[in-house]
């Protein structure tokens, strides 16, 4: 062995590389700010909401209910297939009036997709309890989208009763249940009452990503000063850190690369969901390459981690950060 060694080194080429494989090692060993562990290949395997599911998190399709949702709803559920992601539904409602149910569902063409669906905390417990029947999700998001509501001419006038549909669905709902915003971030105290109705799993979804603001605008209100209404996922985790070891937080909106993943995981989420930027991925790409993209994003998370010396989710909850510009003063709270 040591004659081959020796010969090694003769050549000039493979000297500089021992030589460079050497010093690595040694600053590997003595470098305090270089992680002892390693990629670890096997980690990624957090559960959430009764659910294991790859800590990549989970799509949220937005889609449904017509030809061209259908079609892209098939083309996310294959990419979530492929790569071990649980995909979420658009709201389920458009399928309880008829339009096209079929276009929600793809688990017969792909038997390995895990699949949750979503509806709108409008709706009465007994349409929930029809979603999950026709549906049998891993888990039914139960979506809050007041900003919405308030924009669209069309929309929804009386919220009283919103409340009681929490209630109602956390007390009949059989299957695991998720309280979710749409693109404008759950404050604490909604965070709050889903927890004191039993519910043990939220997700955030905050302001940066698909502006639902922005799109009933663009149908010919006169709001644009409204646009940018809400919070961010970050400001919104900030708020809630007093939370995140009573319930699963669940972080979308405006994630949009696997740093943005970590950043969230740093602050408390559970999980990380995309919603526009895999939309954007599966009508720009053919399928092959987005199941590329999104792989290669889970070797991204894997060596972020790797940087900040972590092996689990929860120790990335002790790195620290700094904050800077608005965020350092997100949120005061006001007596009433």
């Amino acid at each position: 062995m040591f004659k081959t060694i020796r010969n090694a080194f003769k050549v000039k080429e493979l000297r500089a590389k021992i030589l460079y494989t050497f010093m690595m090692l040694v600053v590997i060993r003595f470098g305090c700010q270089l992680p002892i562990p390693g990629i670890q290949t096997t980690f990624f395997a957090d559960w959430f909401a009764k659910q294991t599911t790859d800590v990549f998190g989970f799509f949220n399709a937005m889609t449904g209910g017509s030809i061209k949702g259908g079609a892209v709803n098939r083309k996310l559920s294959e990419v979530a297939s492929r790569t071990g992601t649980l995909m979420v539904t658009g709201s389920y409602s458009a399928a309880l009036k008829g339009e096209a149910p079929e276009s929600f569902d793809y688990r017969q063409e792909f038997p390995d997709l895990d699949l949750a669906t979503n509806i709108g905390v409008d709706k009465s417990v007994d349409l929930g309890i029809k979603t999950v029947e026709a549906m049998a999700p891993a888990f039914l998001q139960l979506h809050v989208n007041l900003m919405q509501e308030l924009l669209m001419p069309e929309g929804e006038r009386i919220f009283h009763t919103w409340k009681e549909n929490v209630a109602a669905y956390a007390q009949k709902i059989d299957c695991p249940l998720v309280l979710k915003e749409v693109g404008f971030g759950m404050d604490a105290e909604t965070i709050r009452y889903a927890m004191s109705q039993g519910i043990k799993t939220v997700d955030i979804s905050g302001r940066g990503g698909t502006s639902f603001a922005y799109i009933e605008n663009s149908r010919g209100g006169n709001r644009d000063y409204l646009n940018d209404w809400g919070q961010s996922p970050v400001q919104t985790l900030l708020q809630a850190q007093d939370l995140r070891e009573d319930v699963e937080i669940l972080a979308s909106g405006g994630v949009r690369n696997p740093l943005d993943m970590v950043k969230c995981l740093v602050l408390g989420a559970k999980g990380v969901g995309l919603s526009r930027t895999v939309l954007e991925l599966v009508e720009r790409y053919p399928v092959d390459k987005v199941v590329a993209i999104v792989n290669g994003w889970k070797d991204d998370l894997r060596l972020i981690m790797c940087a900040l010396d972590c092996r689990t989710i929860d120790e990335l909850k002790s790195v620290d950060y700094i904050l800077h510009g608005k965020l350092q003063g997100t949120y005061i709270k006001q007596g009433k």
